[in-house]
């Protein structure tokens, strides 16, 4: 499941030019007695599967051997944790080590709580396995660290990183069946592209996401903008 992922794109690159370093470890190396086994019955009863804890003690203890640093972050990735966001990407992004743990199946032996730092969950949604949500937190802290995007000013005008969700993005032919590219963005004037920009990025977020409108300081202007906003697609509240 990771091999194709970190092949790929952005990640095969920050790995080539040596910004990051990623190693997959299978829990089975370190399973349990002659079958490595890794999973078992719960206690008590129920269905599915419970993470043994040796094998997780065994992967953190080798871990954490062979990379000796400080800033350490130990991460369950689970249903029942803090939910992720682009803050959370930012936070870890400062870590110089993270040990995420992939969740499986009915979930892992209640002892290997006290070996974490912390759960986080991609959302209130049930999965197979930490995996995906495992390469979503690893595609998003990657790109933050330095020198692996071009341009640094793409990371700041990206949605969730600034006030606003993004504002509209074109590209050529300036027409194409029938519908133009704005004509502000045609123009050169850099005040008026960047309001524009403002303006269509508070929109989209009045559309789309109106509860981060809530969660946001507003200046004068941008206020006015969204009572403007309001106005115009009031049939949307």
């Amino acid at each position: 499941m990771f091999v194709g992922p970190f092949n790929e794109s952005i990640i095969k690159r920050a790995i080539e030019k040596g910004k990051v370093k990623i190693f997959v470890h299978n829990l089975r190396n370190f399973g349990v007695a002659k079958h490595r086994l890794c999973d078992d019955r719960p206690y008590g009863g129920g269905p599915g599967m419970v993470l043994k804890p040796e094998p997780i003690w065994r992967a953190l203890k080798a871990i954490k051997q062979r990379a000796k640093n400080k800033k350490q972050k130990i991460i369950l990735l689970s249903p029942q944790g803090k939910l992720f966001n682009q803050k959370e990407a930012e936070r870890l992004a400062k870590y110089k080590h993270l040990i995420l743990i992939c969740a499986h199946y009915e979930g892992v032996d209640e002892r290997v709580y006290s070996w974490i730092d912390e759960e986080i969950s991609i959302g209130d949604y049930i999965l197979t396995g930490g995996e995906i949500p495992t390469l979503v937190l690893v595609d998003s802290i990657v790109r933050l660290l330095h020198g692996v995007v071009g341009k640094s000013e793409s990371l700041k005008s990206e949605s969730f990183s600034g006030k606003f969700l993004d504002h509209p993005q074109y590209t050529r032919p300036r027409c194409y069946r029938s519908k133009r590219v704005p004509a502000v963005l045609l123009s050169g004037d850099h005040k008026k592209i960047a309001l524009w920009r403002r303006k269509e990025a508070i929109k989209n977020t009045y559309l789309r996401r109106p509860d981060l409108l809530t969660k946001i300081r507003l200046t004068k202007g941008e206020k006015k903008i969204v009572e403007k906003v309001k106005k115009k697609y009031a049939w949307t509240d």
